[in-house]
């Protein structure tokens, strides 16, 4: 009798759920868009145990470096019920070097996080190609990252993100926020919609009102609902670099979760109080059709979403003419959101009763 025939069943890391094969596949399949990534300082290689970057092959000197990492919350989850991967990954990226172009640093080079029970390579895929297409409008660089295969951990089909990107800025050329001062203007970014921030309260109104999300948007016939919801968070890197280096921005900030309230002040130096005026700027079709449909009251609203306005500039007010222009030229559209007046630090953001919704005055301060 053959003993092998009585000996269990041998075990494997496939059979337990994790197939190395797919794993390498993947690397193998997006080696050719981390290369399309490629930039001066970085060959954008795959495969090794980690990625290098030459700062000085970037043009620089004596660099400060400053990291940022972030997440796309559950805006993934959105992008998982409607087959929408392509473009998830340029939130990652855009949520990253948006923090870091605030202050000052331009993005050299990303890694990204990519977790799921079972790898799909056909989405996984996607997602990165989506990842690449971010760093290439930001202009860095994706030197790797980790594709982490885990049963057990995420239902079928679910995955998540997390992105991790560096940037430079010559010492003495970071922006801090020192030198705003009363007087200074707020200028305004538009936003391409919801951005990466506010998506449980959109999923929360979809199920509740029971939005058909394959169909038209009830305020663009033009677009799925579902596109509208989805759409990347606009990268303004490239069009914020060249004036940061002219030094003619003073301060800027990335309006994400907390939204104008609670972003702006964090670039204001004491004794500097932030005044918006929500009349200078027409209420997006998209913001104005959540606010209906959850009777959203106007402080949720400004702490939830960015309410159109994706960065907030702080420039001196002669200088606000020709940064708006040059940023018009740079295919922003740009409007003129406020002022910087003497106060305790913080922010308010008032308005007519025909600016958005029925809008009375509110505030958030920041004592020193």
């Amino acid at each position: 009798m053959n003993a092998k025939h009585n000996q269990p069943e041998p075990y494997s890391y496939e059979k337990a759920g994790v197939s190395i094969a797919a794993g390498n596949a993947l690397v193998k399949a997006i080696a050719p868009l981390a290369r399309a990534t490629a930039r001066p300082g970085a060959d954008a290689d795959l495969g090794g145990f980690g990625g290098f970057f030459d700062p000085k092959a970037a043009g620089y000197a004596d660099p400060l470096l400053v990291a940022a990492n972030d997440g796309v919350g559950t805006k993934v989850k959105l992008a998982i019920d409607h087959d929408r991967h392509d473009a998830i990954g340029i939130d990652l990226v855009a949520m990253c070097v948006n923090d870091l172009i605030v202050q000052g640093a331009e993005p050299l080079f990303f890694l990204d996080y990519f977790a799921t029970g079972k790898l799909d390579n056909g989405v996984a895929e996607r997602v990165v190609a989506g990842i690449a297409e971010g760093c290439k409008i930001a202009g860095c660089a994706l030197i790797g990252g980790e594709t982490a295969e885990m049963p057990g951990m995420y239902a079928a089909g679910d995955y998540d993100l997390a992105g991790f990107c560096v940037g430079a800025v010559e010492r003495g050329e970071q922006l801090t926020g020192e030198g705003i001062a009363p007087g200074d203007m707020v200028l305004g970014l538009a936003s391409s919609g919801v951005h990466s921030n506010g998506y449980s309260l959109v999923r929360r109104l979809a199920a509740d009102k029971g939005w058909k999300l394959d169909r038209p948007a009830p305020f663009d016939h033009e677009t799925l609902l579902v596109d509208a919801l989805i759409a990347p968070t606009r990268i303004y890197v490239k069009s914020l670099l060249p004036l940061i280096r002219e030094g003619r921005i003073k301060g800027l900030a990335h309006i994400t979760g907390g939204g104008l309230l609670e972003n702006i002040p964090r670039v204001l130096p004491d004794g500097c109080h932030a005044r918006i005026d929500t009349d200078a700027w027409e209420q997006t079709a998209l913001m104005a059709f959540l606010q209906a449909q959850g009777n959203i009251e106007p402080a949720e609203l400004a702490r939830t979403f960015n309410c159109g306005i994706g960065m907030a500039l702080i420039v001196a007010p002669d200088m606000a003419d020709d940064v708006a222009a040059a940023l018009e030229r740079a295919d922003e559209t740009v409007e003129r959101i406020g002022t910087i007046e003497a106060g305790t630090k913080g922010c308010t953001v008032s308005g007519s009763a025909d600016s958005w919704a029925a809008l009375e005055d509110w505030s958030t301060t920041h004592n020193g």
